[in-house]
């Protein structure tokens, strides 16, 4: 009874007329920068965090989040239509959907993928309501230590899950660690690591950290690489499936359900990891593997129910532990951080509209994305032919007013162009900036967990591994870094990887 009063609690708040509006305003956009390839969830939810700050903290993060599995969907219609994926995480649906629209079925894929996800997408809401409660049960037993060794798993994983290269990727996190400690020392006030610079003592701006790592640098990067876009919008068809079209999608969005509703628990990238799961998956139990590459429907089903589905798990360690699962969580992460709220096992009982109000809007914004992304794919697709050269200066401008807005300070905007270049530089090495920022989020909480455990213990590092849940979670992050480092497994990941770029 607790579960369907909490979820009654849930929809009272997220159906408000406030609450609907941002929802229905974060999943459109988030089906449009979906659509347009090359903007992104995170950049996207970087550059608008400055305006989030006037915005009721529950209304702002039911907006964040809808921007975030709205991408979902919309990064599935380029992907089908141009095979050009909006989102990494739709890379997959490229590969048959774009088959599909070249035989005069784009209409039946586009549906497919619009099924699926809604199916995914209600699926992993409603396990996102059963086990978060327990979890967070759970976490309110975790001490100091427990807090640090897990933060120590989610940065490896994190690592572990990164593309390319495993050095480059710790490199990044300890950069990020780095960065997460300029300004003031919490417990004896004095600053370090500011350089003389006095803009510095209250730390690095978050938002312009994220806004120049994820937005102006995406920006910049897609601005060299303009590419030609081969619009098959003339054969988009029917969008209503046939019988047997139906039968054969139950199967893969079942199965792809269930794998991105496991993986997408898993810090690093779960939806990405999901989708490419359930196109292997799907190729080996399917009777006619050969068709995979031609316009399967299941290689569309299943992977599309598998990101949308992970994108909802991944809210489970944020709201449960204050642990983010990938970019993404670490700036809902950073919005809850700026609105006063601390993230972790506390949100479910000191803010239960808020935790259950985010909940329950992932049902309503899935039902929101079903009911408006079919009738409005001609919209989208006469977006798609928008110039880069005409569309990006805008969003540039924008990002620039949002992070002078926060603060009035002209000193963010010289950040913005500094990290922005940073991160452009970075994705010329092949440097992921992912891992950079789940180390700058997670960074001060480390640190602060690491100095508490160490003053509880009266400076005796042994309470890391003489307490049972702060070893095993350290035991797992020294398995996890085993694995990783074992050729045969890093073969294997970095061909998995090279396939996904390809």
């Amino acid at each position: 009874m607790d579960l369907l009063s909490n979820l009654a609690l849930g929809f009272s708040v997220a159906s408000s007329f406030e609450n609907l509006f941002f929802c229905l305003i974060g999943v459109l956009l988030g089906t449009l920068i979906g659509v347009l390839p090359g903007i992104g969830a995170t950049a996207t939810i970087a550059m608008l965090l400055p305006i989030t700050f006037q915005l009721e903290p529950v209304s702002s993060l039911i907006m964040l989040a809808g921007i975030y599995y709205g991408a979902q969907y919309g990064g599935s219609t380029t992907a089908i239509l141009i095979n050009m994926p909006g989102e990494s995480s739709s890379a997959v649906t490229a590969i048959d959907g774009y088959q599909m629209a070249r035989k005069g079925r784009a209409g039946i894929a586009l549906a497919t993928a619009a099924i699926g996800s809604f199916f995914a997408g209600t699926v992993s809401t409603f396990l996102v309501a059963i086990f978060a409660p327990p979890l967070t049960i759970i976490a309110l037993k975790f001490g100091a230590a427990e807090y640090f060794s897990l933060m120590v798993l989610g940065l490896v994983m994190s690592i572990a899950l990164a593309h390319g290269s495993i050095l480059k990727a710790l490199a990044m996190v300890v950069l990020g660690l780095l960065l997460g400690m300029v300004g003031t020392d919490v417990y004896t006030g004095t600053p370090r690591f500011i350089m003389g610079v006095r803009e510095f003592s209250d730390g690095l701006n978050f938002v312009a950290l994220a806004v120049g790592v994820f937005g102006i640098a995406e920006i910049l990067r897609n601005l060299e690489d303009e590419h030609d876009r081969e619009m098959v919008t003339n054969q988009v068809g029917s969008l209503w499936p046939r019988r047997e079209d139906f039968r054969a999608m139950i199967g893969p969005i079942l199965r792809g359900t269930g794998i991105g509703s496991i993986l997408g628990i898993l810090p690093g990238g779960g939806a990405i990891l999901a989708a490419f799961a359930s196109y292997t998956l799907e190729k080996k139990v399917s009777k006619n593997p050969k068709e995979f590459g031609h316009g399967a429907i299941a290689g569309v089903a299943g992977p599309e129910s598998a990101n949308n589905a992970g994108a909802q798990t991944s809210f489970i360690p944020l709201l449960t532990l204050g642990i983010p699962a990938n970019p993404v969580m670490a700036l809902m992460i950073g919005a809850m951080i700026i609105q006063g709220i601390v993230p972790g096992p506390n949100v479910a009982t000191d803010q239960p509209r808020l935790f259950w109000g985010i909940i329950a809007s992932m049902w309503i914004g899935n039902l929101m994305l079903v009911v408006l992304n079919l009738p409005l794919i001609g919209l989208w697709v006469k977006l798609l032919k928008v110039p880069y050269y005409i569309l990006f200066p805008i969003i540039m401008a924008m990002c620039s007013i949002g992070v002078y807005s926060v603060s009035s300070n002209t000193f963010d905007l010289y950040a913005v162009a500094f990290f922005g270049l940073l991160g452009y530089a970075m994705t010329k090495l092949r440097f992921e900036p992912a891992p950079l920022l789940l180390g700058f989020v997670l960074g001060p909480l480390l640190e602060e967990n690491l100095r508490r455990a160490m003053i509880l213990s009266r400076g005796d590092p042994s309470t890391f591994v003489s307490r049972p849940i702060s070893l095993t979670l350290l035991l797992m992050s020294l398995g996890v870094l085993v694995l990783v480092f074992l050729p045969a497994i890093r073969k294997s990941r970095d061909e998995v990887f090279i396939e996904s770029e390809g």
